[in-house]
């Protein structure tokens, strides 16, 4: 199949687009596996592609490496129908719509800032979360997170002031949680904002997260003790969405080994 040359073109096409998205959000400085591993996936594309020939002469010769590389590519295809799976997930739960009412907090999940600025993934979660707040206009809101690297101020003041500007939101109904670092301890440390209201993990809360995070973000909800909440998710921009739904594919692994839920 690899000597096929309709199937090196597609091969090489398709290596080269992913190299050129994560070389491009590379430069943009979103360094993460969802921008590097499209990228070095890529690469590989477009050196089998392009060399093929001497790879299966090279393979011929050293038997042992040869059994590695059939393999490696096994693995990938593996691997690949499990990512595939796990995306179609995502794009059901978040087609899902959520019955809210009665909601007395609701806790925005923070995504990152660029230069004092809400990120665009940020910017969604925020306008999604004032959506709910109007319809919901006796709910707390809670922006969660802290200081980014390189940042002057904090992630919720950013967020607090995004709502004030572009949604109309009151300054009055917004708190800050300016301490956490991820979604763990975004939650985490909303608990302590919470109880100064009077309310706790039984209080029927919204989560707004983006809609890749959802899931993640309502597992290690349930591992905290919230048992009244709801899991809103707004879309990610086209921009970035795979990538960033490539990255959760990793960080929801790595929540459950490292027993986050």
């Amino acid at each position: 199949m690899y000597n096929n040359k309709f199937f090196r073109i597609i091969l090489f096409i398709i290596g080269f687009l992913l190299f050129l998205d994560g070389f491009i959000l590379l430069l943009y400085k979103k360094i993460h596996l969802g921008t590097i591993l499209p990228l070095l996936i890529g690469l590989v594309f477009c050196i089998t592609a392009l060399w093929i020939h001497r790879i299966n002469q090279f393979l011929a010769a050293h038997s042992n490496i040869k059994k590695l590389w059939q393999f490696g590519w096994i693995s990938f295809a593996v691997w690949l129908l499990s990512l595939i799976v796990f995306f179609g997930y995502i794009h059901v739960k978040s087609q899902q719509e959520h019955h809210i009412e009665n909601v007395q907090a609701i806790i925005i999940l923070g995504s990152g800032v660029t230069q004092g600025k809400a990120s665009p993934t940020l910017a969604k979660r925020l306008d999604r979360a004032a959506d709910v707040a109007k319809q919901q206009p006796q709910a707390l809101i809670i922006v969660s997170g802290g200081l980014d690297y390189g940042e002057k101020r904090t992630e919720a003041e950013i967020m607090s002031k995004y709502l004030q500007e572009n949604d109309q939101i009151q300054v009055e109904r917004i708190l800050q949680e300016n301490k956490s670092t991820s979604t763990a301890l975004n939650l985490k440390n909303s608990q302590q904002i919470l109880k100064q209201y009077h309310l706790n993990v039984d209080s029927k809360i919204a989560i707004v997260t983006s809609d890749f995070h959802t899931i993640r973000a309502g597992a290690i909800a349930e591992k905290q003790g919230y048992r009244n909440f709801v899991t809103i998710g707004s879309k990610t921009p086209i921009t970035t969405r795979y990538n960033a739904w490539l990255r959760e594919y990793f960080a929801y692994l790595s929540g459950w080994i490292l027993g986050e839920y």
